[in-house]
C-alpha cells in the first residue's frame, strides 16, 4: 500500500450494484492531480515568463506526467487486478473507471503540450535558438550530420532485429528507441546495383522473417547536436539516428522509422520478501530496486503514428490497449531543455531566463558570530529558499567541533548527491561525537542515493537506523544534545522540507531552531522510539503521526465549529501540497456549514471542491504554481488574536502522511515568529500573478484573473526574493550585535546557468515528487514587478478566512508589511 494513499473502500461482489456513497463536494485525486499538472503546463504559455523558462515548464509537465504513470497509474493497474471491487472513497470510482478517466484526460492534455511546445519553439527561433527537425534540415546541415553520424554516433549503436531467432527484447522504462519497419533483405544484386556495380551474385544480405529493427539511444552520445546555421541551431540524437537508419540496416529495405518510449509501473512493494533472511534491510532494498525496470508497461508513446503492423506487434508484445498509446510530435524525453541555455552567450541568454537568484544569508543571524551561541539565546526560523540553508549547515559544523556537544541525531529522507550537510555529520562522527542517522531507504526514486549515503555514514562510525517496517519516516528533525553549565541543553531543528541543499534552493520551506526544553525532550524520545519502532502519542509538545496529527487537526476543527456556532470569531487556514484525506475533508465541510471561514492554499491535489451549495460555501481553495515550488505545510486554527494557533509540519493533509508515515507537527509559540508565518501566508494569498482559485466545477481561474482591472500583477515569490535581498543589505543583527569572533559562512556556490530538474518531487521530481513531492522546478518571475511606495500608514489586519479582494486594502497591507520588515 506504499502509494495507494489510503485504504480504499472495498465492497464484496455480492450484488451487481456497488454501494457508492459519494459527497458532492469531493473529487477524484488522480484527476485533480492532472489538473495540477495542466497548471504547470500553462506556465509554459505565460507570456510573462522568459522563453527558456517556459520551455522548462513544459519539460516539468512531461517529467511530472512520467512519474504519474509510473506510480499512480501503475498502482491503479495493480488494484484493477484485485478480485474485489475497490472503490475510491472520494469519487466512488473503481480502479478501471479511474484508469479510463485518466487516459481520456491525458489524451486531452497531449495536444495542449504540443501546442505549447510548438509556440515556444517558434518564439525561440526568432530569438536565435532553433530546434531543427529532420524535415527542416538544410543541405549543409545534412552533410554535417552525415559526417557526425559516422564519427560520433555509429560506433556506439547496438541495433537489434526481431524475428523467430531474435525475440522481442525488453524495452527499458523511460528509454527511447528508434523502431524501424524493415522489408525483405537486399540481395547482392540489389546491393551492387544500388552501389553502381554489376556484380551478378545473388546472395541474401539479411536474415529471413525480419520485420522490425530497434536501435536504443546510446548513452555515450550527446543528445543535443549543434548544427551549422544562424544563431544556435540544434538537432536531437534520436532524429539523427532515424534519418540514417538505412546505414544501420543496410542489408534490408527500410520502409519507415519512428521513435518510441515505454513507461512501466514503478510502484514497488518494498515489504515484499522482507521476511526472508538477508544481511540487512539495505541489501533487501537493493534487491527490490532491481525489479523496478521490469514491471508491467502502462503507456507507449510514439513520435509519429505507427503502421498497422508495428502497432499490432508492439501492443501485443507489451500487452497494451489502444487507449494506452499516445502519439505526439513533442520529443519523448524533454530533460534536454535544462541545458540549452549553457549553449548561449551571456547576452543572448539573459532575456530568455530568469534573473539569477541565490538564497541570502538569514537576516536574523550574525554571520560574524557562532550560530550556536545565537540560537542558544533566541528561537530562529529560516525561510527557504529566500534564506540560505548555510546557517544550519554551519550550526552542524560548529556542533561537530564543539567539545560540549555529546550527540547529533537526525532523520534523512532525501539528501543531495553532493551534500555539505552530510559531510558535516560524517565529520562529527569522525570527531568522536555520537551521530544517529535515520535513513528512509524507501524515499521513492531516492532509494539508491540513500543506500549509498547510509553506507558512507556507517563506514564513518555513525549509528544508522532505518525506521519502521510499516511506516515511512518522513519527519524532518535534528537534535543536538550539549552538556551546558546547568545540565543538558537541546538544540532542536524541525523542518517542513528535506535536508537537501539542492531542493532548498528551489522549494519554499521553513526551518525552525529552538532550545525549548520540552521540544528537546520530545526530540530525544522521538529518536529513542524510532530505534525501537515504537509508535506512541506520549509527546509533550510535538504532534507525531500516525497517532497524533490527524486527531489533533480534527479536534481543532471541532473547536472552531463550536466557536462559530456560538457566534464567536473563528477561522481555519491550511497551506499544504495536497488535500486528500476524506475525514479531514468531511470535517472541513462541516466547519463550512457552521460558518467557519476556511482558506486552503493547496499547490497540487485538492479532493475538496469549494463553493458546493449546502456544503462548502465558506471554503476557499487557491493554488500557486510559480518560479519556486511551494512546499511548506502550515496549519492555522482560529481567527487572528492571542488564541490563534500556528503549527508547522512535515505532513500534508493526506491519509498516507497522517496514517502511514511518521510525521511531525509543532507549534510556533514565539509571537515574533508566529507573525512571520502569518505575514508569509498573507503575501501568498495576495498574489495576483500566480495565485489561482479552484471553482465549483473543478477548474481554476485563469492566470492573472484575480488582479483588479488596471492593477499591476503582484507575484508573491518575486516579492519575497526581492525582500530577502533588501533584508540582507540591512540585517536585523547589524544594530544590535556586539563585536564577536569572526566566523564567515561557507561561500554559497555560484548558480548554474541552467539547473538540472529536481527529483521527484516525493519525483517529494522529480524535481517529494508530484506523487510524493511532485517533480517541480521553479517557475520564472514576471518581466516587471509592481512598484509599491513605502509609507507608514497602518491598515486593518486581515483574518485568515478573508478573501481580500479589495485592491486598496491589498496595497495597504503590503505597504504595512514592507515597512514592518524594514523597521520603519
Amino acid at each position: 500500500m506504499s502509494s495507494k494513499e489510503e485504504l480504499p473502500v472495498v465492497a464484496e461482489k455480492t450484488t451487481d450494484a456497488i454501494d457508492r456513497k459519494i459527497a458532492p463536494y469531493m473529487q477524484n485525486r488522480e484527476l485533480s492531480w492532472l489538473t495540477f499538472d495542466e497548471r504547470v503546463l500553462e506556465q509554459g504559455t505565460d507570456p510573462n515568463v522568459p522563453l527558456l523558462e517556459r520551455l522548462n515548464f513544459i519539460s516539468i509537465f512531461w517529467s511530472n506526467l512520467q512519474e504519474f504513470f509510473m506510480v499512480r497509474v501503475g498502482s491503479l493497474h495493480d488494484l484493477s487486478l484485485v478480485e474485489k471491487h475497490i472503490i475510491d472513497s472520494k469519487s466512488g470510482m473503481t480502479p478501471n473507471e479511474q484508469l479510463a478517466a485518466i487516459y481520456e484526460r491525458c489524451h486531452q492534455l497531449y495536444p495542449k503540450q504540443e501546442q505549447a511546445f510548438k509556440q515556444v519553439n517558434e518564439q525561440l527561433r526568432a530569438a536565435g535558438v532553433n530546434y531543427v527537425t529532420p524535415e527542416r534540415y538544410t543541405a549543409e546541415q545534412k552533410e554535417f550530420l552525415s559526417k557526425y553520424f559516422k564519427s560520433n554516433v555509429s560506433p556506439f549503436l547496438a541495433p537489434q532485429i526481431i524475428n523467430s531467432r531474435h525475440p522481442f527484447p525488453h524495452l527499458e522504462n523511460g528509454a527511447q528507441y528508434v523502431v524501424v519497419r524493415l522489408g525483405d533483405p537486399i540481395n547482392a544484386e540489389d546491393a551492387s546495383m544500388k552501389a553502381g556495380k554489376k556484380d551478378k551474385k545473388k546472395k541474401k544480405g539479411g536474415a529471413e522473417g525480419v520485420m522490425l529493427g530497434l536501435v536504443p539511444l546510446p548513452r555515450q552520445c550527446k543528445r543535443v547536436i549543434e548544427l551549422p546555421g544562424d544563431g544556435f541551431c540544434y538537432a536531437l540524437l534520436e532524429h539523427v539516428i532515424g534519418v540514417f537508419a538505412e546505414r544501420i540496416f543496410d542489408m534490408y529495405k527500410v520502409k519507415h522509422t519512428n521513435i518510441i518510449c515505454v513507461t512501466r509501473n514503478a510502484d514497488l512493494d518494498t515489504a515484499e520478501g522482507d521476511d526472508e533472511e538477508a544481511d540487512d534491510y539495505r541489501e533487501h532494498m537493493k534487491r527490490i530496486l532491481k525489479k523496478r525496470g521490469r514491471l508491467a508497461p502502462v503507456r507507449l508513446e510514439s513520435a509519429e503514428p505507427l503502421s498497422d503492423m508495428v502497432r499490432k506487434t508492439l501492443m501485443e508484445r507489451l500487452d497494451l490497449q489502444k487507449h494506452q498509446l499516445f502519439v505526439t510530435s513533442v520529443p519523448l524525453d524533454l530533460s534536454y531543455t535544462w541545458g540549452l541555455g549553457s549553449n548561449l552567450g551571456d547576452e543572448q541568454r539573459a532575456p530568455l531566463v530568469n534573473p539569477p537568484f541565490s538564497p541570502e544569508w538569514p537576516h536574523c543571524l550574525n554571520h560574524r558570530q557562532r550560530i550556536m551561541d545565537q540560537v542558544l539565546q533566541k528561537e530562529v526560523m529560516l525561510s527557504y529558499p529566500y534564506e540560505s540553508m548555510d546557517a544550519f549547515v554551519q550550526l552542524l559544523r560548529e556542533a561537530a567541533e564543539d567539545p560540549q556537544v555529546i550527540s547529533i541525531r537526525i532523520t534523512l529522507y532525501r539528501l543531495a548527491t553532493v551534500s555539505r550537510l552530510a559531510e558535516e555529520l560524517i565529520a562529527a562522527a569522525e570527531n568522536g561525537k555520537q551521530v544517529d542517522a535515520l535513513f528512509e531507504l524507501r524515499a521513492r526514486f531516492d532509494e539508491s542515493n540513500n543506500i549509498e549515503w547510509s553506507q558512507r555514514f556507517q563506514e564513518a562510525g555513525c549509528n544508522v537506523i532505518y525506521g519502521f517496517r510499516d511506516f515511512k519516516v518522513h519527519s524532518k528533525i535534528c537534535c543536538i544534545t550539549r552538556q551546558g553549565e546547568d545540565g543538558l541543553q537541546y538544540i532542536t531543528q524541525l523542518g517542513t522540507g528535506n535536508y537537501n541543499e539542492k531542493t532548498a534552493r528551489l522549494y519554499t520551506d521553513f526551518s525552525f531552531i529552538t532550545t525549548d526544553k520540552n521540544i528537546g525532550e520530545d526530540a530525544t524520545a522521538f529518536f529513542r522510539n524510532m530505534a525501537l519502532e515504537n509508535a506512541t502519542d506520549t509527546y509533550q509538545t510535538l504532534k507525531v503521526a500516525p497517532l497524533q496529527i490527524k486527531q489533533y487537526i480534527l479536534d481543532q476543527i471541532d473547536a472552531q465549529i463550536a466557536l462559530a456556532r456560538t457566534g464567536l470569531p473563528s477561522g481555519l487556514m491550511f497551506k499544504t501540497n495536497s488535500v486528500t484525506d476524506r475525514q479531514v475533508i468531511e470535517k472541513l465541510a462541516e466547519a463550512s456549514q457552521a460558518g467557519v471561514p476556511c482558506t486552503l492554499l493547496v499547490r497540487g491535489i485538492s479532493c475538496i471542491v469549494p463553493g458546493e451549495a449546502g456544503f462548502t460555501e465558506n471554503v476557499r481553495v487557491v493554488s500557486i504554481v510559480g518560479r519556486l515550488l511551494e512546499h511548506s505545510r502550515i496549519y492555522v486554527f482560529g481567527a487572528e488574536g492571542p488564541d490563534q494557533q500556528v503549527y508547522l509540519s512535515s505532513a500534508d493533509l493526506m491519509t498516507r502522511n497522517m496514517e502511514k508515515r511518521v510525521e511531525i507537527a509543532w507549534p510556533i509559540l514565539d509571537a515574533r515568529l508566529k507573525q512571520k508565518v502569518m505575514d508569509y501566508l498573507q503575501i501568498c494569498l495576495h498574489d495576483t500573478a500566480k495565485l489561482r482559485q479552484l471553482l465549483p466545477d473543478g477548474t481554476y481561474t485563469a492566470l492573472g484573473q484575480l488582479a483588479q482591472p488596471g492593477e499591476a500583477q503582484f507575484d508573491s515569490q518575486a516579492y519575497l526574493i526581492q525582500e530577502a535581498k533588501g533584508l540582507a543589505e540591512a540585517p536585523a543583527w547589524l544594530s544590535q550585535a556586539e563585536p564577536g569572533p569572526q566566523v564567515e559562512p561557507q561561500a554559497e556556490p555560484e548558480p548554474q546557468a541552467e539547473p538540472e530538474p529536481a527529483p521527484a518531487p516525493e519525483s517529494e521530481p522529480a524535481p517529494e515528487p508530484i506523487v510524493e513531492d511532485p517533480v517541480m522546478q521553479p517557475a520564472p518571475e514576471p518581466e516587471s514587478e509592481p512598484v509599491i511606495e513605502l509609507t507608514a500608514e497602518p491598515t486593518a489586519t486581515i483574518a485568515p478566512g478573508s478573501a481580500m479582494n479589495d485592491a486598496p486594502k491589498k496595497a495597504n497591507f503590503l505597504i504595512r508589511l514592507l515597512n514592518k520588515l524594514r523597521g520603519k
